[in-house]
């Protein structure tokens, strides 16, 4: 993948976004959505797992992350104005973090208006030196909220949640695939019983695919999923419906009164 080429998709505006919406376990109601970029070329559509690494640690990293910010903004901006409990979540990678972008780019798109009902995701390597560690401990002073994506429950991804402010920590979906009919109970699951009785972590499962994933993760004390059993990615008009037909509940609480 040359980045000259995505770069030029960017000035072609071959990119595009969907909203991948994250449910309440207890209820199925809408808690939000994740905001994942696509690229249109040609007849094909990519996931960014198919070009976002080629572009770590390149300048074009930030301009698609803020294209990103940008084009939720435009899309949604004003529609969250009249649905406040509806969370956004949003991925960041590691090398724009405490650069003064994020700042930027939430306040040109109209987002800072909304910035409670945001959710920023970094991934483990998302905390790479001082600057971006104090800036990540640095966005719940702002409004904003802080997820850690692909956690495995790995001896890194626990060492990095003393170090971090983060509220809610993201499942992985490799690890939510070992819940199955067919397989023995995922030893994960007593490990995760176990944070969450010591923390205020706010759990989101990844990839939940089928009925019984979403019992067993629910029985576990995971409070919130996203994946195909709920909904696949939607575009933006089509996420607002999915709202309208799936309220959410009129706090946004994990913990209603």
């Amino acid at each position: 993948m040359d980045l000259s080429t995505i770069r030029s998709a960017l000035e072609a505006r071959q990119f595009f976004l969907v909203y991948q919406p994250i449910v309440f376990l207890r209820d199925g109601l809408c808690f939000g959505a994740e905001a994942l970029i696509r690229w249109r070329l040609g007849n094909m559509v990519l996931n960014a797992s198919q070009f976002i690494p080629f572009t770590e640690n390149t300048p074009l990293s930030g301009m698609l992350t803020y294209w990103v910010i940008d084009t939720v903004g435009a899309e949604l901006a004003a529609w969250l104005a009249g649905n406040e409990a509806v969370h956004i979540s949003i991925n960041v990678p590691p090398e724009i973090l405490g650069r003064g972008g994020l700042e930027y780019a939430a306040n040109n798109s109209g987002l800072r208006k909304h910035i409670k009902q945001l959710i920023v995701e970094v991934t483990e390597r998302g905390v790479p030196d001082q600057l971006g560690l104090d800036a990540l401990n640095h966005i719940p002073a702002t409004g904003a909220r802080v997820a850690l994506d692909d956690t495995t429950l790995s001896g890194a991804n626990l060492a990095l949640l003393t170090r971090c402010n983060f509220d809610f920590i993201k499942i992985d979906r490799l690890l939510v695939a070992e819940v199955a009919l067919d397989k023995p109970p995922a030893s994960w699951l007593n490990g995760l019983a176990a944070l969450l009785q010591t923390t205020a972590l706010q759990v989101i499962a990844e990839g939940v695919e089928t009925a019984f994933q979403a019992e067993t993760l629910k029985a576990a004390g995971v409070q919130l999923a996203q994946g195909h059993y709920f909904s696949a990615p939607l575009s933006a008009g089509d996420f607002m419906r999915y709202c309208a037909a799936s309220p959410a509940h009129p706090t946004g609480s994990l913990n209603p009164s």
